[in-house]
């Protein structure tokens, strides 16, 4: 007889903010699929979702502790819950969540040291490099929300919605999917219901320039763009980052009510060789608990010691951006992720996903940590 594979789902205890739990839509999924269901005690009530609602989805779950869902075959979870969680797991049991294992190397090495096999939700891709699980037009659409509201609160007299005003200069840096979403959303303030009260008033509308990562590179443009920017996105994707887009010194020429938007929000990780930095030198790595950051904010003086922070502006950066609208993010990550369970789930695990096999097993062995190197 083969065993029921068993699926538990950790809340995060990460930070306050963070109240993302995947719905009962997908539990009903796996319900339907056969497999062993472990909850949290308490999963979902931080977007206001009682026991009851995944009961009815899923009638046979398992309310349990946080320890016993890690004891599970395979343990989903949105963002990585830290080494001493994943020192809970058991040795050979897949872990899925967003590993990003390209710029997390202590992390991929320290599961692969514990013996668990992984699946980087960032990682899984199509055939042409797609992400497959991803809310990126959530990252870029917050994260301009939060910018403008912001830059609303500090934009000099008589203020943004002054019909006369200069066009709001917004400088996207990174043309990808994220820099994609940002410029639609920078359109539109980042918030269409505020777009329509500008038009309505006839406000000078917003001027977004593309910055392909090559230009970043010739220092006189780039000082030349900075100078007359308001909002700054860095949207790059870097091959290397160990080295910033836009050094420190470079902030020093922004207007004094310029807001930084960090959408990539790489870590500063110091201890690696060679050290990896943010995008824009000297600003903080924010979360849900605070992703908006004064100049003089008492956040600076903690960033590592290697790092230039001297020239500071206002800056809203998280790490989770899809985040700040819990329920409407997890909607999309619940659908997406749905087939890759499937597919687990109807192979009878990882040693049955084939590199050779249907789109799903592809993208699943693409994304596999014991093919990472």
């Amino acid at each position: 007889m083969v065993k029921k594979i068993s699926f538990g789902f950790p809340k995060m205890h990460l930070e306050d903010g963070e109240r993302r739990d995947f719905l009962p839509e997908l539990m009903g999924v796996l319900s339907d699929l056969g497999v062993d269901i472990y909850l949290e005690h308490g999963y979902g009530d931080g977007m206001g979702i009682p026991e009851a609602d995944y009961l009815s989805a899923a009638p046979k779950t398992n309310f349990v502790s946080n320890e016993e869902t890690y004891q599970q075959d395979f343990v989903v979870v949105l963002r990585y819950p830290g080494d001493e969680k994943v020192e809970k797991m058991r040795s050979g049991s897949c872990l899925i969540s967003m590993l990003h294992y390209p710029t997390r190397p202590h992390r991929t090495a320290y599961l692969k040291k514990l013996g668990i096999e992984a699946i980087s939700l960032d990682s899984l891709k199509d055939d042409v490099g797609r992400r497959i699980v991803e809310n990126l037009r959530a990252v870029g659409w917050n994260g301009l929300e939060a910018a403008f509201q912001l830059l609303q609160k500090i934009y000099p007299e008589p203020g943004l919605e002054d019909p006369h005003r200069l066009p709001i200069k917004v400088t996207v840096m990174g043309a990808g999917a994220v820099g994609m979403f940002a410029v639609q959303a920078a359109i539109r303030y980042g918030d269409e219901d505020t777009w329509r009260e500008m038009a309505k008033i006839g406000a000078t509308g917003v001027q977004v320039t593309t910055v392909d990562y090559d230009l970043t590179n010739h220092p006189e443009i780039m000082k030349q763009i900075l100078k007359y920017t308001d909002i700054l996105v860095d949207a790059t994707q870097r091959r290397d980052t160990s080295i910033p887009v836009i050094p420190n010194e470079w902030i020093g020429l922004m207007r004094s009510h310029a807001v930084i938007v960090d959408l990539s929000v790489d870590p500063y990780d110091c201890s690696a060789s060679p050290i990896c930095v943010k995008g824009i030198e000297g600003i903080p790595q924010g979360n849900l608990d605070q992703y908006i950051f004064t100049p003089g904010d008492p956040i600076y003086a903690s960033l590592p010691e290697e790092i230039q922070r001297q020239n500071q502006r206002h800056v809203v950066s998280c790490y989770s951006w899809p985040g700040i609208h819990p329920k409407d993010c997890m909607v999309i990550y619940g659908r997406q992720l749905s087939p890759i369970l499937r597919a687990l789930i109807e192979n009878n695990g990882v040693g049955n996903i084939h590199a050779e096999g249907p789109y799903f097993h592809r993208a699943i062995r693409r994304a596999l940590l014991s093919n990472w190197h």
